[in-house]
């Protein structure tokens, strides 16, 4: 079941803390847009299993902090959880969505249409590209 929530609540930053910082080790995984975001959470019997943020900044969305814990990968929700935002956006009236991926898993994002623009840059230690994709 899919909820959609404005601002970060305790839900939202187990995933992410899990995902994140105990997971992958960033340091940094909350920041001042979390409280200005629109976030859609993933719950498997009532426990929170999956997450992402978007939001508007001039006129592009932005899909930020997709993280599944680690037992539910592999299982398409990260698809449907993006899939899900997307609808949302489209509501809302936005056309084009950009993400900051990951470069280790930038295939995930390709094969839901995204497009990779500029070049790697660092977010931390890990190596991320801009993608973009038109709805």
């Amino acid at each position: 079941m899919f909820k959609l929530y404005k601002g970060l609540n305790d839900d939202i930053r187990h995933v992410r803390k899990t995902v994140f910082v105990c997971e992958q080790g960033f340091q940094n995984e909350f920041d001042l847009i979390d409280e200005d975001c629109f976030h859609v959470v993933f719950y498997e019997n009532k426990k929170p299993v999956a997450t992402c943020r978007f939001y508007n900044d001039k006129k592009i969305y932005h899909i930020g902090r997709v993280a599944l814990l680690k037992e539910y990968r592999g299982m398409h929700l990260g698809e449907q959880i993006m899939q899900f935002a997307e609808n949302e956006i489209k509501e809302a009236g936005g056309n084009l969505i950009e993400v900051s991926a990951q470069v280790r898993i930038k295939n995930f994002y390709k094969k839901l249409g995204y497009v990779e623009q500029g070049e790697v840059y660092l977010d931390e230690f890990c190596e991320h590209i801009k993608m973009v994709k038109n709805l």
